[in-house]
């Protein structure tokens, strides 16, 4: 019972931080600004996070661990290499919509993260990017993808373009799966071989 709230509001408090942290950015936030979100006193958050750049890498981590979990998930399935690159576009695009604040802290503040606390959070985003770079490979060995793709380049602008749109996109507004859908058409046109 003990653990169970405790993880509740470790839930709660992470979710304040992650709020607070995209609405004003790191250096603009306190632990005041979260603790006054929770209407708790300052001093109460100090029982679940040291300090505001622990909770910081915590946001980060949960903001990129879902991108490498469903990505894991794609490549270890079946389906074309478009199929795959379409579910990878939905599979980043999609928490934009359900984790918007901890995606957009991730995408914003994780260089705010000294080496000591980010190690983990930066390892994650490589092992990201490996990924990606494994899908195109796999795409090129299929012959799916163009035989002189520049992997590096093309990995950074499905990256760039999906991440783009953190910053226009309102949750509140919807629409995530038509924005991933068309993203993912503009990208599979573009990487593919035309027949």
């Amino acid at each position: 019972m003990r653990e169970a709230k405790y993880k509740r509001r470790y839930g709660e408090i992470l979710d304040a931080a992650a709020a607070v942290f995209a609405e004003k950015g790191y250096h603009g936030a306190s632990t005041k600004d979260i603790a006054d979100r929770l209407g708790i006193r300052q001093g109460s958050l100090y029982y679940y996070f040291p300090s505001k750049e622990v909770a910081l890498a915590e946001v980060c981590w949960i903001g990129v661990d879902g991108f490498v979990k469903g990505l894991q998930s794609i490549l270890g399935g079946d389906g074309s290499t478009a199929k795959k690159i379409r579910a990878a576009v939905q599979n980043h695009m999609a928490p934009m919509a359900t984790r918007h604040h901890y995606v957009k802290v991730f995408l914003k503040e994780r260089h705010n993260l000294t080496a000591r606390t980010g190690a983990e959070v930066t390892h994650r985003a490589d092992e990201y990017e490996r990924l990606l770079d494994r899908l195109l490979a796999e795409g090129i060995a299929a012959g799916a993808l163009r035989a002189n793709l520049d992997r590096r380049l093309a990995a950074l602008a499905v990256l760039g373009l999906c991440n783009s749109a953190i910053d226009w996109f309102d949750p509140a507004r919807g629409g995530i799966d038509r924005i991933a859908d068309e993203y993912a058409d503009i990208l599979i046109e573009g990487l593919t071989v035309t027949p």
